[in-house]
């Protein structure tokens, strides 16, 4: 692994078995990163990502202007967003076991007194991941008869970059945490990309005449998830 500088951009390079060159912009920063071929040479490398400046350009500041939350204390009155909309916390304390009730437009949350707020976040965190357990089998099952492939294994977590990965090998998907507060067609649409890599594995010409037969409108949706608040 090594870095080119473009001015004051740093690019990671990765060279491997690949026949073709990728380049990635990531969120929430804007980390630059491209994959190569071995035989590829540091010059032709260089060339290609000149050639690529604006586009990773445009990438890098809609990443910057994309709106951001504040950061959460997770008291009363707070703002909490789930599945697209947005939800007031309500915190109860009570002497029963810590549980997060969602009704109408607010999200209950019943602690012990003196729940420190790294509890309260955790309690909350937790109550999504459990949404999502329930959120995302359905979703599978119904892509899995129409794209005609199995998911061996799902699993959820935290991801800085990545909304979704797939190991194909293992027939395993992973959805990001966040997605719990983003509306189910994101998260539907997160799914079927992954699940896609089962059948392609590289985001190539392949993969997107897969992704575009199976979900025509997949582009407007990630465009809406690019937007929402990160």
């Amino acid at each position: 692994m090594a870095n080119i500088r473009l001015g004051e951009m740093a690019v990671e390079v990765v060279q491997k078995d690949i026949k073709n060159i990728h380049l990635s912009v990531y969120p929430p920063n804007g980390r630059v990163k491209v994959a190569a071929p071995r035989r590829m040479s540091q010059d032709v490398i260089r060339a290609y990502l000149i050639s690529k400046l604006s586009w990773i350009r445009k990438q890098q500041t809609k990443f910057c202007n994309q709106e951001r939350e504040a950061p959460r204390d997770y008291v009363s009155r707070e703002s909490h967003y789930y599945l697209g909309k947005r939800y007031l916390l309500k915190v109860i304390r009570h002497a029963g076991p810590a549980r997060i009730v969602l009704k109408h437009q607010i999200i209950e949350m019943y602690v012990k007194p003196r729940t420190t707020k790294a509890k309260r976040k955790e309690l909350l965190q937790e109550w999504y991941r459990n949404q999502l357990r329930q959120l995302v089998p359905p979703l599978i099952e119904k892509w899995e008869r129409r794209m005609k492939v199995k998911v061996k294994e799902f699993g959820i977590r935290r991801m800085r970059t990545k909304w979704g990965t797939c190991n194909a090998q293992a027939k395993r998907i992973w959805v990001n945490l966040e997605l719990a507060k983003k509306p189910v067609e994101c998260l539907e649409y997160i799914v079927v990309h992954e699940m896609v890599h089962l059948m392609e594995r590289r985001h190539n010409e392949r993969f997107m005449a897969y992704l575009n037969h199976y979900m025509p409108g997949w582009k407007r949706i990630r465009e809406e998830l690019n937007r929402l608040p990160v």
